[in-house]
């Protein structure tokens, strides 16, 4: 595919003024910055799941993986340990990753497998035409609300801390500069990358109005801190109006999943003489 031009000529399909836009844009650039910095296209790998979102495979001229509805983050663990030279970017919805998806997020954020996460998140499924999320506001009427849904959002950033991402971020579909340096240093991050984006739905949830309003960039916050990243991931609780910060909440550097795995794989010589043992044991 090197050599191609990074985006596909494939029709694109998303409402005019989707967030989805400006994410694509964004990972457009990091990518081209790293392939001209000398990390190989065919060594990258997107991994989507089922949503508005998950078009980012067919726009994108790099090795891809469509998945069903929330696996994505399955699929490139599998991908990561099978080669761990790979670069592996997931890109998912809220709805495919804080609710069919959770768990697999959270196992992902537990073993801290070098992938990275992007969250394209409306708080809506706007695939399916507005039905609410895990992280849709209290009160939120869509087709299958409507007189308002009766739960309290997620808060995906406190969740991810608390399980053990070692890279925790969010961005804002209409910060392109930020999101782009938000996403660089997730992809460059050894270990599992979280970064949950504030996507616009312009057709079924367009609050950019409000995000206009609240979000700001962090300065001088301690991302080495775990209880400094937990306080400014707490001050905003996907809910109520409030102050909404961007850029990278938590940095740590801690072994990886697809490291343990690699160093416990043993030659095929040494597996032979592995079982050959076994069995003379047992004779």
């Amino acid at each position: 595919m090197t050599g191609m031009p990074l985006i596909s000529d494939t029709q694109n399909t998303w409402c005019p003024g989707c967030g989805n836009f400006s994410i694509q844009h964004a990972l457009k650039a990091v990518l081209s910055t790293l392939e001209s910095e000398g990390i190989s296209r065919d060594t990258m790998v997107l991994v989507t799941g089922i949503g508005c979102h998950a078009k980012m495979a067919d726009y994108f001229n790099i090795n891809s993986f469509y998945c069903i509805h929330g696996r994505t983050i399955p699929v490139a663990t599998g991908i990561k340990i099978a080669n761990p030279d790979l670069t592996v970017i997931c890109c998912a919805g809220d709805g495919d990753a804080y609710a069919e998806g959770l768990d697999h997020l959270i196992f992902g954020a537990k073993r801290n497998i070098d992938i990275t996460v992007i969250v394209h998140n409306n708080r809506v499924y706007g695939l399916t035409t507005g039905q609410y999320t895990p992280t849709s506001p209290l009160g939120f009427r869509g087709r299958s609300t409507p007189a308002g849904t009766l739960e309290y959002p997620l808060n995906p950033l406190e969740m991810m801390l608390a399980t053990g991402a070692t890279f925790v971020g969010r961005g804002y579909s209409r910060k392109i500069d930020s999101l782009k340096s938000l996403i660089r240093e997730a992809i460059l991050h050894r270990g599992f990358s979280f970064i949950d984006v504030l996507q616009i739905c312009a057709t079924f949830f367009d609050v950019h109005d409000v995000y206009d309003q609240y979000v700001y960039e962090l300065r001088d916050h301690e991302s080495a801190s775990f209880d400094r990243a937990m306080e400014k991931a707490r001050e905003w609780d996907y809910n109520n109006k409030g102050p909404i910060a961007l850029g990278a909440f938590y940095r740590a550097k801690l072994p990886t999943f697809d490291q343990k795995v690699t160093a416990k794989i043993i030659s095929l010589e040494g597996r032979t003489a592995a079982i050959q043992r076994i069995l003379d044991e047992r004779r």
